[in-house]
């Protein structure tokens, strides 16, 4: 485990304003825009019919818990990219959300085997306090990175920092290097 964390068993939940909750996914959307060669809009029932793979992965909380071997199921980033053209000028990602909340991401940190757009939990659809119907997974950083209730991809050249690095959460976000606060 990361310096600094403890290991626990619950699934906990800790995020900021009210929980999303959707009844129907006909009019959901997933948008990609910026540096990219062509503004593209998923639909759900298209989204989830890319590739998909399932994954066990260890996730770490800027709040210090750690759960390991966690399963989850979603579309690979390297397969959901295949879908557009990223501009050779792009070098992070916004990624936008529900309620207004963004996080930043380095391309090259989802150039990764265990990045994914996840859609189950231990083989059932997230609960909605865990970001139904979809989420970013990024693994290798805190988990605030694996941004909940996604609707978007803004491609940038350069850095930004998005609503919990402008409260204060590092740019970055790497648990091995306790990269929690401050930039």
């Amino acid at each position: 485990m990361p310096p600094g964390q403890f290991l626990t068993e619950r699934f906990p939940v800790l995020h900021y304003g009210t929980t999303p909750h959707y009844t129907n996914l006909q009019g959901w959307t997933l948008r990609v825009f910026g540096l990219v060669k062509a503004e593209r809009v998923f639909h759900w029932d298209e989204l989830i019919n890319l590739g998909k793979k399932t994954e066990t992965v260890d996730i770490h909380c800027v709040t210090r818990w750690s759960k390991l071997d966690t399963n989850w199921t979603g579309i690979p980033w390297r397969e959901f990219i295949i879908h557009f053209e990223i501009l050779p000028s792009a070098t992070h990602v916004m990624v936008h959300c529900e309620q207004g909340f963004t996080t930043n991401v380095a391309l090259d940190v989802l150039d990764d085997d265990d990045t994914m757009l996840a859609y189950l939990y231990d083989g059932k659809p997230l609960e909605p306090d865990h970001g139904y119907p979809m989420r970013l997974l990024v693994p290798k950083k805190y988990f605030w990175k694996s941004a909940k209730w996604i609707r978007g991809f803004e491609f940038m050249a350069g850095d930004r920092p998005g609503f919990w690095e402008r409260a204060g959460y590092h740019m970055d976000g790497d648990p091995w290097q306790e990269e929690r606060f401050g930039w």
